[in-house]
């Protein structure tokens, strides 16, 4: 449905020049839906700009739909365009407009008759939850009222793609995970393929197939949501994660552990996450399982949940209580790794 084919972006002014994507290329398969992860800087709001040519790239390929729109007119561009919705961090909408009028501008001014503005005002309205504020004015709105404003809009010229451009960075949690229901809602619904970026790791696991990570205008690791979360490989991709996962162990913590065992990390993904295997560990084994911290969070479609564990015993029986767990799909990490050693594992 989209993709990006080497695609390289410079901005260049009179004192210097600043490459912001450096041969980026990723493909978004159709009725997915995609995230874009990087911290300030990295180069993903000009990634996704790249996507409808509102940033035309120094050098690679766009295509939507098969269609090359590198290539395009300024008329083919534009009639394109129409079919690629976009919704923005800071809603972009007319003060002076009331809701109805929002949504119906656009639509005017690409020729679509008053009976059908009328029809299709009211369906997105519907869908994203506030017909009832079609007459209100976005200063009588809420922040969540208004990005849902926003995304009807972007869903009135019926789009098969919709990108996202930090969409909920600027809304409070309650709010957040209401708008990534509703993205959820209209991919699953609308069929529409959804492409973000954000800076926050818990949109990402909430709703997006996969993910790319992008640092310094280069993607540095793409896969499934789920492979990402449980084996990060890149130290950027490892920092995110950690942001869910951050088992930190003080030196007093690890003074009164013992001298005797290991500190694991065991990770637990779908169904390993609802059996009991730990506490399993401790009747099969003479060893004695001790959690240190820990989190349980759902991702898309399955639960993933990740423990910090000193496993104390001596070092025959810890072994045979490892290699337990992972016969049970639980990964163990850092079991080469002693008490008096450790400080942080995550």
């Amino acid at each position: 449905m989209i993709k990006l084919e080497n695609i390289s972006k410079s901005f260049i002014s009179k004192k210097s020049k600043i490459d912001a994507l450096t041969n980026v290329s990723l493909e978004v398969k159709r009725g997915e839906i995609f995230g874009v992860i990087g911290y300030s800087g990295a180069g993903k709001s000009t990634l996704i700009r790249c996507v409808n040519l509102l940033e035309k790239p120094t050098n690679g390929k766009v295509y939507v739909d098969n269609i090359e729109l590198t290539t395009l007119s300024s008329r083919k561009l534009l009639a394109s365009r129409r079919k690629i919705g976009m919704i923005f961090q800071g809603f972009n909408l007319l003060k002076t407009a009331t809701v109805f009028e929002n949504i119906a501008i656009p639509l005017r001014l690409t020729g679509v008759s008053k009976k059908e503005i009328n029809a299709r005002v009211d369906k997105y309205l519907d869908i994203v939850g506030i017909l009832d504020k079609k007459d209100a004015y976005p200063s009588q709105l809420s922040g969540g009222q208004k990005q849902r404003v926003a995304i009807a809009r972007a869903l009135s010229n019926e789009p098969s793609v919709l990108l996202s451009d930090e969409a909920t960075s600027a809304l409070d949690p309650d709010t957040t995970e209401a708008i990534l229901d509703l993205l959820l809602k209209i991919n699953k619904e609308l069929g529409i393929t959804i492409l973000l970026i954000t800076h926050e790791m818990q949109v990402i696991q909430r709703i997006c197939d996969r993910v790319a990570v992008m640092e310094k205008g280069e993607i540095v690791e793409q896969g499934l949501t789920k492979d990402v979360f449980t084996s990060p490989k890149h130290p950027t991709t490892q920092k995110f994660v950690n942001s869910i996962f951050n088992h930190n162990l003080t030196p007093e913590l690890l003074q009164s552990l013992g001298g005797t065992g290991e500190i694991v990390s065991l990770k637990f993904l779908g169904h390993s996450s609802k059996e009991p295997a730990l506490a399993l560990v401790s009747k099969k084994f003479d060893v004695y399982p001790n959690i240190l911290s820990g989190n349980i969070t759902q991702l898309k479609e399955e639960p993933f949940g990740s423990l910090l564990v000193h496993i104390k015993g001596e070092h025959a029986e810890v072994q045979k209580a490892i290699q337990y767990l992972k016969e049970q799909h639980v990964q163990v990490e850092g079991a080469s790794n002693h008490v008096n050693s450790n400080k942080r594992i995550s």
